[in-house]
């Protein structure tokens, strides 16, 4: 094999407030020799899933997992291709699903995180990091174990859900209503996010948190208070959503995107509605319930048949794009996942 020119994004400095694209990463350029060790697969990207908890990363603190280093290819999930296999268990032309980050290729050894997929007739490769990737599983986890929608769901229930209009909310939105049954609120920050979310994904109400009436129009339309809040964005919508609050309540910290760029962020400011009304915040990852992904990506593609679970991706083009569409993330500017696609699939060598 040719030696391969890879081209790769790293983190060049830590953003203090807001993400610069120009300051925050770096283009380079290595060179792979296609040599590979005992066990090793050499493969292509093709997505590159962008979220949220990059810039968490970014950050040299104590967290769930370590941050990226200075000089280090920014860390992601994709989706990828394999083009090389010293492994048996991996054939030329399969997919899998692995950490590479923001490059062209990467050279994998077998590890928990590098994963076969087989998407199944009319969903994309990409649906991997969307609905059945690590948003989806997010959702549906958020839900099932913190939110405990199994017992509190049915037409009787009031969910609402920050965000509803990203990748994970999507998700967790329809999971209420399609396959519970419940009574669901998304909040957007455009018109037309809450346009789709009511005509498309058929939430029974969606709000603009940027409207002036925001907290008016919440109360409207929870005349029963809220049973159930996922929340993905925290500052004040949380703080609306928490005097909104039922008794025995239920608010799943997913996120708090809004407050991710912030140099001193704010904690909530109606905090003591968890005591009045003895209910449950509790934040989780996703990484926590690993054992379990088998089951939950069984029972959304289940639901992606049934129609009961849709995905909507917003896709730019292009490694070298990657850091302004991250930017573009935290401006709220896409519907759905954002996805970066690096390279097409060579469906050639699909076996």
């Amino acid at each position: 094999m040719a030696v391969i020119e890879n081209t790769q994004i790293v983190l060049a400095s830590r953003p203090v407030a807001d993400i610069d694209p120009k300051t925050t990463f770096r283009v380079q350029k290595e060179s792979l020799s296609g040599e590979l060790g005992p066990n090793e697969i050499l493969v292509k990207v093709l997505y590159i899933s962008l979220d949220p908890a990059m810039r968490g990363w970014m950050r040299d603190v104590r967290s769930y997992i370590r941050p990226v280093r200075i000089d280090e290819v920014m860390r992601s999930a994709d989706v990828a291709q394999v083009i090389k296999s010293n492994n048996t268990n991996y054939k030329v032309g399969e997919l899998v699903r692995a950490t590479c980050g923001w490059q062209e290729y990467a050279v994998l050894k077998p590890s928990e995180d590098l994963v076969k997929i087989k998407a199944f007739p009319g969903v994309s490769p990409s649906t991997y990091l969307g609905v059945l990737g690590m948003t989806g599983l997010t959702a549906y986890f958020g839900l099932y174990e913190v939110g405990e929608i199994v017992k509190k769901g049915g037409p009787n229930c009031t969910v609402v859900v920050s965000g509803a209009a990203g990748a994970t909310g999507m998700v967790a939105a329809q999971i209420a209503k399609h396959v519970f049954g419940c009574r669901v609120i998304g909040i957007a920050g455009y018109p037309d996010k809450c346009d789709y979310l009511v005509k498309e994904l058929g939430l029974d109400a969606a709000l603009n948190y940027k409207s002036k009436t925001f907290f008016k129009d919440l109360c409207a339309v929870t005349p029963k208070l809220i049973d159930i809040f996922f929340d993905n964005t925290g500052g004040d919508i949380l703080d609306a959503c928490l005097r909104r609050i039922a008794f025995k309540g239920r608010i799943i910290v997913c996120g708090a995107i809004s407050t991710y760029n912030d140099v001193t962020p704010k904690g909530p400011a109606y905090y003591s509605a968890l005591i009045t009304q003895r209910a449950r915040m509790e934040g989780f990852i996703v990484f926590d319930y690993a054992k379990q992904y088998g089951k939950a990506i069984e029972d959304m593609s289940q639901w992606i048949k049934e129609g009961k679970l849709q995905s909507r991706e917003t896709i730019v083009h292009g490694i070298e794009s990657a850091p302004e569409a991250l930017v573009k993330l935290f401006r709220g500017d896409n519907t759905g996942k954002m996805l970066v696609k690096v390279a097409e699939e060579d469906s050639r060598s699909r076996l």
